[in-house]
């Protein structure tokens, strides 16, 4: 019969994959932890853009958390390129903007405040 098949399709486990996503995330997540705890003052005293350096590295490690979170538990790394860059890139670069929206305009906000346009009565 046509529907018969003797094939049989092995599952194979993915223990280890699991196990090497688990360490990439720990690692970085250790290393944001730990430079929060720390704070190092090279990078809490150095401005970049109108921001400390220190919140910009924990800006970049959270958006590869994110990229490698889609890309491993969402399968990426076995699609299609085009498929991989509309899905991931898109997030990115949403995520980006927003940072960017978020950090002008508080800048801006904070700059009204502290010239004293409007008063801190909040």
């Amino acid at each position: 019969m046509a529907h018969d098949s003797t094939a049989t399709h092995q599952h194979e486990s993915n223990t280890k994959r699991i196990w090497q996503v688990f360490a990439i995330l720990s690692v970085v997540t250790i290393v944001e932890v730990i430079l929060g705890i720390v704070r190092p003052g090279f990078l809490t005293e150095t401005s970049l853009v109108g921001m400390h350096l220190l919140n910009w590295i924990f800006i970049i490690l959270t958006l590869y958390k994110a990229y490698y979170i889609a890309w491993a538990f969402m399968h990426m790394e076995h699609e299609t390129k085009g498929l991989r860059r509309a899905v991931v890139w898109t997030g990115i670069f949403l995520a980006i903007y927003l940072i960017f929206i978020l950090l002008t305009e508080g800048d801006y906000i904070y700059e009204v405040y502290k010239n004293g346009y409007i008063a801190w009565d909040f």
